[in-house]
């Protein structure tokens, strides 16, 4: 019997664990897209107990919990840290083949040093050896948990509307090596459908000095913006869209739509989309100039829990798959942007795994000798984030297109401690490729599979985003 969590973990061939030990494991973290705030790794945060590091904002722990049954005052309410502490320790033993059980295992070896269970018993433990090294180890902050963790670049999430203040800073500070690059995500300016639309054009406005009427006055916003973005090292935008949607509409019917909406007037779906498809085609000319790349994340289906909503806002742990028909949009979508030759590079992300096959097909529709792998099919993402959901993933891409130029994982997250999805998610790509060398399905040729390995966990994002 295997012990737990040992250096061999999940790696479950001969050549599973050469791959992983000699090529794997010691190459950079590219975490090209998280929700870290840039603020806290330029003022290099400290944390004053596990809880606040682990706890604090992580939705995949919050869900776990409400599972088991736990009183939201010890998930997102007023109870002391130590006890919500409890209470998570007490859900985790019952999360049997959940990722969440292994993430929080490693991040307690690689970050703390512990190498047992964490259980309503062994809480207290825990707590103290854990709160102890944060409180008085030095390296245990913000910038030390990146360092450690061997990160050379973090793809941080931002409103156009920000100043990038922290992001300037970190650029000007000679003491951090990774680099922080902003990502640009104009979601509140494209969701005309949704609550805060009005408010936020006129934030918009405000930043660009202009008030904004029509969509052309949008566009123009938005390119400001980019612009702006583009000289302080911006990379990468993302759209975080419920369904890809491609409604082409001339630019009178786009601004109807948002001058009813600015009005407080309801839009219909066709309206939403004649407008938002107007912008997503300008960004994506806008990507494609600056060499940026446009990530589409979809087929997520926001707070359906209203009640909950009402209670504690978005993002609070109760978003879901939806099955969607993004498939023909995408398409149209890509192929406005490529027949004006204005293509970016580009990332999908659909949190529907029904949907791997025909993004893997679509890849090859869309290549180009710009790059290797200029469309990507994204890491598995969100609720496929687990070994299932990733060799899946791997699979489908290596089925219908070409493994070796996959830019990897990433980890979508808000914790510094969460840098251990990596090492998941390599252990889980050695032992799917092991597996096919061993089975005789691919060439023991280790030095060349080796450099493959490396390429997926590191060096292909690297030239992907131009690092």
């Amino acid at each position: 019997m295997e012990r737990f969590l040992s250096e061999d973990f999940l790696l479950d061939t001969p050549a599973a664990r050469t791959l992983y030990h000699q090529y794997a494991e010691t190459m950079p973290i590219v975490d090209y897209h998280c929700h870290i705030d840039p603020k806290e790794i330029f003022e290099d945060r400290r944390f004053e107990n596990i809880t606040q590091v682990w706890l604090g904002g992580d939705h995949y722990k919050w869900r776990l919990m409400r599972s088991n049954g736990v009183d939201e005052r010890y998930i997102t309410g007023d109870a002391p840290d130590r006890e919500k502490f409890q209470k998570f320790a007490e859900s985790l033993p019952r999360a049997i083949g959940n990722p969440m059980y292994h993430w929080c295992h490693l991040e307690l070896k690689n970050y703390f040093g512990y190498e047992g269970v964490l259980n309503g018993e062994t809480a207290q433990q825990v707590w103290d050896l854990c709160n102890e090294k944060l409180q008085n180890d030095p390296s245990m902050s913000a910038r030390g948990l990146i360092r450690a963790s061997n990160v050379a670049m973090v793809g941080t999430t931002d409103d156009p509307c920000s100043d990038l203040e922290w992001h300037k800073k970190l650029a000007q500070d000679d003491s951090f090596a990774t680099k922080v690059c902003p990502s640009f995500r104009p979601d509140p300016a494209l969701n005309l459908h949704k609550p805060g639309f009005v408010e936020y054009i006129e934030k918009l406005g405000n930043t660009v000095g202009k008030k904004l009427e029509t969509v052309e006055d949008v566009r123009w916003a938005l390119s400001q913006r980019i612009a702006y973005f583009d000289e302080n090292g911006c990379r990468a935008a993302d759209h975080g869209l419920d369904y890809v949607m491609f409604h082409p509409v001339s630019d009178e019917q786009a601004t109807a739509a948002l001058r009813k909406a600015l009005a407080g007037e309801a839009v219909t779906r066709e309206e939403a989309e004649g407008y938002q498809t107007a912008l997503l085609l300008h960004c994506g000319r806008e990507y494609a100039a600056r060499g940026w790349v446009m990530q589409l994340h979809f087929s997520c289906k926001r707070n359906p829990n209203s009640r909950m909503f009402q209670r504690l806002g978005a993002d609070s742990g109760f978003d879901c798959i939806a099955v969607t028909d993004s498939c023909n949009a995408t398409y149209g979508l890509m192929d406005a942007l490529e027949a004006e030759g204005k293509l970016p590079k580009t990332v999908l992300y659909s949190l529907n795994p029904a949907d791997n096959e025909w993004i893997d097909t679509l890849l090859g529709a869309f290549q180009s000798s710009e790059i290797p792998g200029k469309i990507q099919h994204g890491s598995a993402w969100w609720f496929n984030d687990n070994k299932t959901g990733m060799t899946e993933q791997l699979t489908s891409l290596a089925n219908l297109s070409v493994l070796g130029n996959f830019i990897g994982m990433l980890t979508d997250s808000r914790s510094f401690l969460s840098y251990a999805r990596h090492e998941y998610f390599r252990r889980v790509l050695c032992a799917l490729i092991g597996r096919w060398v061993e089975n005789g399905e691919y060439p023991a040729d280790m030095e060349f599979v080796g450099s493959l390995v490396q390429d997926i966990c590191t060096n292909n994002a690297v030239r992907y985003f131009g690092l």
